[in-house]
């Protein structure tokens, strides 16, 4: 990924997000793009994450407004898990432990380098209101440390209408399973 965006490529970005929200108004009622504008000036590190987040297939798009801070969040909206983000598995410990066939990279740690957070199962399920999504595909969940502390790590989807969370082994990977973040502006 990119580290240093040129104004033009920054101005390229600002717009495909710009379209974007304009497309889906369902999905941040009450924001304005003069809202979410006047935020991304003021952060350039949320720029760059923006551009991860879309050079991975995220989709990004706004999806709530902190209640407190009145900060913009960001989602991946992609139907299906980003395509850029799959075949990891879920953090750093998990890819360290496997001998042979170890994946690209872990989720965890591929979040952190972009400069976004895994969703957990709570921003997971309110992501599904707006859509569906992950209908074919799985995306990691930030998974609690008691669970994580035994191995395993969970993950969601949405099947038959309805949005499942499972577990797996943390050191799991998939073609078909990657991670979707959000990005607090």
């Amino acid at each position: 990924m990119k580290k240093e965006l040129s104004a033009k490529d920054r101005d390229a970005l600002i717009e495909i997000v710009h379209r974007r929200f304009a497309k889906h108004m369902h999905r941040h009622k009450g924001i304005t793009w003069d809202d979410v504008l006047v935020r991304l000036e003021k952060n350039p590190k949320a720029i760059h994450a923006l551009q991860a987040m879309e050079e991975t297939g995220g989709e990004p798009d706004v999806i709530e407004r902190d209640k407190k801070t009145g900060a913009i969040v960001f989602y991946d909206c992609a139907e299906e898990s980003p395509k850029g983000r799959r075949s990891y598995c879920y953090d750093y410990e998990a890819l360290m432990s496997r001998k042979e066939h170890k994946p690209k990279h872990s989720a965890l740690e591929a979040a952190a380098e972009m400069g976004i957070e895994l969703l957990d199962e709570e921003q997971y399920k309110f992501l599904q209101q707006f859509g569906p999504f992950d209908n074919k595909t799985s995306s990691w969940v930030r998974t609690p440390d008691a669970v994580r502390e035994l191995g395993g790590a969970i993950f969601g989807d949405c099947r038959f209408g309805r949005i499942f969370i499972y577990h797996n082994g943390a050191e799991s990977y998939y073609a078909a399973r990657g991670f979707r973040g959000r990005l607090v502006v």
